[in-house]
C-alpha cells in the first residue's frame, strides 16, 4: 500500500463479524448484507473452485473496527457478472497480456444497482479506491471492475479517474397504485387486455402462493432447488449457487425472502424468488418443471408487482436484460459500472469503446423509453 494508505485483506465477508460489516453495509440493500455475502461464502457458491475468490479490502478506524469495506473478489473469469468484458480480454490477451485474475467489485452472480463501497466514514471513500488500485498495480493486475455501481456512488469513481460504462435494465416504478388493476388503468387498452389474457391463462388450474420467512420449509428449497436447476443449466450450462445456499439465506434472512411458488394439485411446479429491500422488490431467481404459457410473466413480473404494491415498495428490479419485460410495464432505467486500467494503452483503447458504446446504449435506452405500454395522449 502507499504511505498514507493503512489498509489490510480479510477473506471475505465471513472473516469479519457481522456487525462490524452491517454498520459499514447498512440495511437498505440486502445484497451487500454480511447475511447475504457470507451465505455465498459458506455454501461454496464462491470461494474455491468458483473462480470468485473473495478479497474484501478494509479500513479500519481509530478503534480496529472497520470503517470502510470494499466487497472484492478475485476472478479467474468473467461469468456470473453480467457486465460484459469478455471482448476487453481477448484484446489484451492477444497483446500479450493476462487478463485474468482481475479484480471485482462487485456482488456475485447478481445484477442489482446498490453501494459497491461499504462506508460507516463517507470520508474514506477515496482511500478505499485508492487501496483496490494498489492491490491492482503490486499483483500486476490488468483491471480491477466494479459492477452495478449506485448511482450516487459514481461520482466517487469518476473522482478517481475510473472509466465509466453505462447499461440498461428495466424496472417497474409504482406511481402511488392501490392495487394491479389500477396499475392496469395506466397502460393503453391493447396493453391492458393483453396483460389481463396472459394473467387469466398462466393461472389456469394452478395455485400461486406467497411464502416467506419461517413458511419456507427445507421442502420449499429442495422443489425451488429444481427449478433453479433447470434455468442455471439452460442459461449458463451449470448453477452458480449450491443447494446449501438457500437454506443458508433462509435460515439467515427468511423475512427478506419472498418465494412465489405455482402448485397443481399441491405440488410445486414452478417458482420465482426474491428479496425484499427497503423501497424495492428484487427478481432474482426462477425455474419451472412444466412449461405453461406465460406462467414466467405471471410469478416473475405480475405477481411480483402485486407484492411491491400491497408493501408500498417503490420498484421492482426484475433482473438484467430482457427487452420481453417492458410490455409488461417495466420501463428502460440506465445502468452503471466503473473499470481501472493500469496500462495506458489498454486504458486508451477502453475509454475510446466506452464513448462509441455509450452513444449506442443512450439511443437505445431513448427508443426503448417511447415503445413503454403507457397510455398516451388521447389514448
Amino acid at each position: 500500500m502507499t504511505s498514507d494508505i493503512l489498509a489490510r485483506i480479510a477473506d471475505g465477508a465471513s472473516a469479519i463479524p457481522a456487525g462490524q460489516w452491517d454498520a459499514c453495509a447498512g440495511d437498505a440493500n440486502p445484497f451487500v448484507s454480511h447475511a447475504f455475502l457470507s451465505a455465498l461464502e459458506r455454501s461454496a457458491s464462491v470461494g474455491e473452485g468458483s473462480g470468485w475468490r473473495p478479497l474484501a479490502i478494509v479500513i479500519d478506524d481509530d478503534t480496529g473496527h472497520p470503517c470502510a469495506i470494499a466487497p472484492l473478489y478475485a476472478k479467474s473469469h468473467s461469468q456470473g457478472e453480467y457486465v460484459f468484458d469478455h471482448g476487453w480480454a481477448d484484446a489484451w490477451e492477444r497483446a500479450g497480456g493476462a487478463y485474468y485474475p482481475k479484480l471485482q467489485l462487485a456482488v456475485p452472480f447478481t445484477p442489482v444497482p446498490g453501494p459497491r463501497l461499504l462506508l460507516r466514514e463517507k470520508a474514506r471513500a477515496p482511500a478505499l479506491i485508492a487501496a483496490i488500485e494498489e492491490v491492482t498495480r503490486q499483483n500486476g493486475l490488468s483491471s480491477a471492475h466494479a459492477t452495478f455501481v449506485d448511482k450516487a456512488q459514481l461520482p466517487l469513481f469518476e473522482a478517481a479517474g475510473w472509466l465509466v460504462r453505462q447499461g440498461v435494465q428495466f424496472h417497474w416504478h409504482n406511481d402511488g397504485y392501490a392495487s394491479f388493476d389500477e396499475f392496469l388503468g395506466a397502460l393503453a387498452s391493447r396493453k391492458r387486455k393483453q396483460l389481463r389474457k396472459e394473467r387469466a391463462a398462466a393461472v389456469e388450474g394452478l395455485t400461486i402462493r406467497h411464502l416467506t420467512g419461517g413458511a419456507i420449509t427445507e421442502a420449499h428449497w429442495d422443489a425451488f432447488w429444481i427449478f433453479y436447476q433447470d434455468t442455471g443449466a439452460r442459461k449458463w450450462g451449470r448453477p452458480y449457487l449450491t443447494r446449501a445456499f438457500f437454506s443458508m439465506l433462509g435460515e439467515a434472512m427468511g423475512d427478506r425472502l419472498l418465494l412465489i411458488l405455482a402448485e397443481r394439485g399441491g405440488q410445486p411446479v414452478a417458482g420465482a424468488l426474491n428479496v425484499i429491500g427497503a423501497d424495492a422488490l428484487y427478481g432474482r431467481y426462477w425455474g419451472c418443471v412444466e412449461d405453461v404459457p406465460f406462467l414466467h410473466f405471471e410469478l416473475c413480473y405480475y405477481q411480483a408487482i402485486d407484492a411491491a404494491i400491497a408493501r408500498g415498495l417503490r420498484r421492482v428490479e426484475a433482473g438484467a436484460q430482457g427487452e420481453h419485460k417492458l410490455a409488461r410495464g417495466y420501463a428502460p432505467v440506465p445502468t452503471w459500472s466503473a473499470h481501472f486500467l493500469p496500462d495506458p494503452g489498454f486504458r486508451r483503447a477502453v475509454a475510446d469503446f466506452l464513448r462509441r458504446e455509450r452513444h449506442a446504449v443512450e439511443r437505445e435506452q431513448a427508443f426503448l423509453g417511447e415503445m413503454t405500454p403507457f397510455r398516451k395522449g388521447g389514448d
